[in-house]
């Protein structure tokens, strides 16, 4: 199987040409990695080619590498029902550099490109609609991207007072906490056995 999906990425690598940077097979699945600027030739030429009919785009979605130069990749998921293949497509950028929308290829890619942007901040040029999907109106940051913070910016609740919804900065109530996972949230009140030999400091 690996073999085969090898000469299918030696097929698409010869007929792109520099556009395709490098081609993998892991795990049973082959991923083609391109040059961002290409993203939409390539994405065409995956759909129209005899030899390809990935006609369906299953998913895009965002991967974060914070200590990259280009720290997100853009990863395409595309499948052919004719020919019950799967192929990974795959591209890197970085927060300010806009990926080509693939909307005019595939009618699915509104969706997807917009939830990479809400989520990770990734720009896509040419997008009809580019806006928000998930997160609230007014949301700061992006949540899936590995420097936002857990707790998030703000905390949304109902004020009974004003009759609506109220935003606020997050603030903590309680001080970092150690857990050793076998004792509860409070702490132990007595000693486990085994611990009265260790020595407290």
């Amino acid at each position: 199987m690996n073999e085969i999906l090898k000469e299918y990425g030696d097929y698409v690598e010869l007929k792109l040409g520099k556009a395709v940077l490098g081609t993998a097979v892991h795990y049973g699945e082959l991923t083609v990695t391109v040059d961002r600027g290409e993203i939409a030739r390539v994405l065409r030429f995956l759909r129209d080619d005899a030899r390809c009919r990935f006609e369906v785009l299953i998913d895009i979605c965002g991967v974060d590498y914070p200590e990259r130069a280009e720290r997100f990749e853009v990863v395409y998921h595309l499948l052919s029902p004719r020919l019950n293949q799967r192929l990974r497509v795959k591209l890197s950028t970085d927060d300010v550099s806009p990926v080509a929308s693939a909307v005019e290829i595939f009618s699915a890619a509104n969706w997807f490109e917009r939830e990479a942007y809400d989520m990770y901040g990734i720009l896509f040029s040419d997008h009809p609609d580019l806006r928000r999907l998930l997160t609230d109106y007014g949301f700061q940051g992006f949540p899936l991207r590995k420097d936002f913070p857990l707790t998030g910016y703000v905390e949304v609740r109902y004020d009974d007072a004003k009759k609506r919804v109220v935003y606020e900065p997050v603030k903590l109530t309680q001080e970092f906490r150690t857990f050793d996972f076998e004792s509860p949230w409070e702490g132990m009140s007595h000693v486990l056995p085994g611990d009265e030999k260790a020595t407290r400091s």
